[in-house]
């Protein structure tokens, strides 16, 4: 199955019941940080949709692509589209830090997280992406 192809066994699911297949799929400490992740983004923003994009990498979107909940055999990673954009008084992102446009935080086996913070970071990035929604329609 290539990267890009979607489990036969996840055809015709919602992208939210995707999500919770793979969730349940990795059954490890991997699994319990995205769910965690998961949870704290639709705290963070109740209107935020769930989708499901390169196959089967989680996404969160509201007026555009937020962040995205890529799994590694090592790491959780949270990648902010517009990461290089936002505040990050916390300090959050830890990877990625090179790009011009992304930013992430990477998640490891036994790291706490801090829930304020990443709500924080999630409601910045839902506000970049609305700001930058009502400047397209003033134009």
């Amino acid at each position: 199955m290539g990267k890009m192809d979607i489990d036969p066994a996840e055809a015709g699911l919602s992208a939210p019941q995707r999500i919770d297949a793979k969730i349940a799929a990795l059954g490890d400490w991997r699994g319990r940080t995205l769910a965690r992740i998961r949870a704290l983004v639709h705290e963070a923003d109740p209107e935020v949709v769930e989708t499901v994009k390169w196959g089967r990498v989680p996404v969160w979107e509201r007026a555009g692509i937020l962040t995205t909940g890529e799994v590694y055999k090592t790491a959780v990673k949270m990648t902010f589209a517009k990461g290089a954009a936002l505040e990050d008084p916390s300090g959050l992102f830890n990877a990625s830090l090179e790009g011009s446009t992304r930013r992430a935080v990477d998640f490891h086996e036994g790291d706490v997280i801090d829930a304020e913070a990443l709500k924080a970071l999630v409601r910045a990035a839902v506000a970049l992406n609305l700001s930058n929604t009502t400047k397209a329609r003033k134009k």
